[in-house]
C-alpha cells in the first residue's frame, strides 16, 4: 500500500516481524462493521455515488461471509485484519473498492474497531459477573442463620453470619461491576474522522458514523483519538481488581476447606483427586483463579508501561496493545464461567463451624464482655484490660468463657452482674450486632434485598444496552437505523 513512496519491497523478516494477523484477526467482524458505517457516510455526503456505497457494502457482506464460511483465508504479506479485507473487497469489486478508504487511515480505523470489538466482549462479561453476584445473593439468604468465626490476622475473631461474609463479596464484585460499567462508558464513542491524527480535508459527517455505529459521541480530539489508550486502561483497571478479589475469595474458601477448618464443603465437581493419593479433593479451580490473577495484573502493567513514554500521536509500539488486552479478556472469561456456579453449589458444615468457635473456648465473645462493660459505665480501655485478665485466666485454665460462673467472673472483673449469661451465646452476641452494615441477622436479611434490587436493576440496564448493540450486529442492522437500502 506503500510502494509509490519505496523503491524497495519489504524484506520478508520485517513482514513476519510487524505483521499482526496472529493477533487480530479476531476483529474481522467489528473491522467490517466500521467499514460499512464508514462507506455509507461516504455515499451521503457524496465522495462516492449512492450506487458506489452500495457495491462496496455488498463486497464487505460477501467478504463477511467468506471468512465465516472459511473460504477466505488471510494473508500475512498484507499485514493484518484490516489490509487484508480491503485488499479482498478490491478483489472483489475493483477500482470502487479502492474508494472505501477514503477519509480514513487506519489509526482511526483500528481505534473504532477494537472498540467496537471490546464493546461486545464487555456485553458478555458483565452478564457473568451479574450471574456472580446473583451466586451471592443465593448463598448469603441460604446461610443467613448460620454462625461461623471472622477473621483478623488469619486467628478468630468474632462470631459473624456466613450470610454476612458472602454479602462481603457481593459488595466487592458490584464495585468491580460498577468499574467495568465506568470502562464500557469510557470506550463508548467513536473515531472515525479523526484521520492519521488531524482530522480530514473531506467534510466527513463524524455525527453520521457514530450513528451508524451506535456510539454515544463522536470523539472530540483528533489527536487524543489516535494517542490514547485510557479506554484500555480503564478496562484491564477493571479487569486487576475483580481478578484480585476472586484471588482472595479463592484464598478463603481454600482456607475454610481444609481438615484444619474443616467447616466449608466445595462442590465434588469444581475439584479434582490426585494421581496417587486416593483421599485428596484438591481445589484446583481456585488454585489456578489465584494463579491466574498475575497474568491479569501483568497485562495492566503492560499496558502502562507501553504507553508511558509515547509522543503524540501514534507510534507502532502501540500495535502490541491489543494482546494484552485479548489474553485478559479470554482469562476473565475462563475465571467468569466456572467461578459463578461454583460459588453458588459451595456448601457449608454448620455444626463443625460452631464447634470451631467452641474450640476457642468461646473468646470470640470477649469484646462482647467488654461492650457489656462499656454500656456499665466502665471506661472501654479499662474494660479491655479487665476482659482481657479474664481471657488469660481462661485460656490458662482451659475454660470456656461462656462456662464461667458469675462468682469466677466477678472476681476479675466486680462489675459483671447476673445479666452476663444473657450475651454470652453466639447467636445473641450475631443478632446484637444490628448497626447499619453490620453481621446481625436482620441487617443482613436488609443487605440481601437491597442487593436484589440492585442486581434487577442491573440486569434492566444490561438488557437494554444488549439490545442496542445487537442491533448493529449485521450488515442490515447499521444500515437500517439511517433507513439506507
Amino acid at each position: 500500500m506503500w510502494k509509490g513512496r519505496f523503491e524497495e519491497d519489504t524484506a520478508q523478516v520485517v513482514q513476519k516481524f510487524t505483521q499482526s494477523l496472529d493477533l487480530d484477526w479476531r476483529l474481522y467482524k467489528h473491522d467490517i462493521q466500521g467499514s460499512v458505517a464508514h462507506v455509507r457516510m461516504l455515499g451521503k455526503i457524496g465522495i462516492i455515488t449512492d450506487a458506489e456505497a452500495a457495491q462496496i457494502a455488498d463486497g464487505l457482506k460477501t467478504v463477511l461471509n467468506e471468512i465465516e464460511s472459511g473460504k477466505f483465508k488471510p494473508s500475512e504479506e498484507l499485514e493484518d485484519v484490516h489490509m487484508n479485507i480491503e485488499n479482498r473487497l478490491t478483489e472483489l469489486t475493483g477500482a470502487v473498492g479502492a474508494k472505501l478508504h477514503a477519509g480514513r487511515s487506519r489509526n482511526d480505523q483500528v481505534a473504532t474497531t477494537v472498540r467496537l470489538y471490546l464493546r461486545k466482549r464487555l456485553l458478555a462479561i458483565r452478564a457473568a459477573l451479574l450471574s456472580l453476584l446473583g451466586a451471592f445473593l443465593d448463598r448469603a439468604q441460604k446461610h443467613r442463620l448460620v454462625i461461623i468465626s471472622g477473621y483478623t490476622h488469619l486467628q478468630q475473631a468474632q462470631p459473624i453470619s456466613l450470610g454476612h461474609y458472602w454479602m462481603a463479596w457481593f459488595e466487592a464484585f458490584l464495585r468491580d461491576c460498577e468499574r467495568l460499567e465506568f470502562a464500557a462508558r469510557s470506550l463508548d464513542e467513536c473515531p472515525l474522522g479523526s484521520g492519521a491524527l488531524a482530522g480530514s480535508t473531506l467534510p466527513l459527517d463524524r455525527d453520521m458514523t457514530c450513528r451508524l455505529l451506535c456510539f454515544d459521541h463522536p470523539t472530540r480530539n483528533s489527536l487524543d483519538t489516535v494517542a490514547q489508550r485510557d479506554y484500555m486502561s480503564d478496562y484491564h483497571h477493571f479487569a486487576s481488581l475483580f481478578a484480585v478479589h476472586a484471588s482472595r475469595m479463592a484464598e478463603d474458601l481454600i482456607i475454610y476447606a481444609t481438615q484444619e477448618f474443616g467447616w466449608l464443603k466445595l462442590p465434588d465437581s469444581f475439584c479434582t483427586g490426585s494421581s496417587i493419593m486416593p483421599q485428596k479433593k484438591n481445589p484446583d479451580v481456585l488454585e489456578l483463579i489465584r494463579g491466574k490473577t498475575g497474568q491479569v495484573i501483568g497485562h495492566t502493567v503492560d499496558l502502562l508501561i507501553m504507553t508511558k513514554g509515547l509522543p503524540m500521536t501514534y507510534d507502532r509500539d502501540l500495535q502490541e496493545d491489543k494482546r494484552g488486552l485479548f489474553a485478559s479478556l479470554d482469562t476473565l472469561d475462563g475465571i467468569l464461567e466456572v467461578l459463578p456456579p461454583l460459588v453458588a453449589k459451595v456448601e457449608v458444615d454448620a455444626r463443625s463451624a460452631r464447634s470451631a468457635l467452641e474450640k476457642g473456648l468461646g473468646l470470640a465473645l470477649a469484646t462482647d464482655v467488654a461492650e457489656y462493660l462499656v454500656l456499665k459505665g466502665v471506661p472501654f480501655r479499662d474494660a479491655h484490660w479487665k476482659v482481657g485478665k479474664l481471657v488469660r485466666y481462661c485460656i490458662e485454665n482451659g475454660k470456656p468463657l461462656a462456662g464461667l460462673s458469675v462468682g469466677e467472673m466477678k472476681e476479675h472483673i466486680p462489675e459483671v452482674e447476673a445479666d452476663v449469661a444473657d450475651i454470652l451465646s453466639l447467636e445473641k452476641s450475631v443478632e446484637r450486632r444490628d448497626t447499619y452494615g453490620g453481621t446481625g441477622f436482620e441487617q443482613v436479611l436488609s443487605q440481601i434485598e437491597r442487593g436484589k434490587g440492585l442486581l434487577k436493576a442491573k440486569e434492566a440496564e444490561l438488557e437494554i444496552e444488549i439490545a442496542r448493540i445487537e442491533s448493529i450486529e449485521s450488515i442490515e442492522g447499521i444500515e437500517g437505523i439511517e433507513g439506507i437500502k
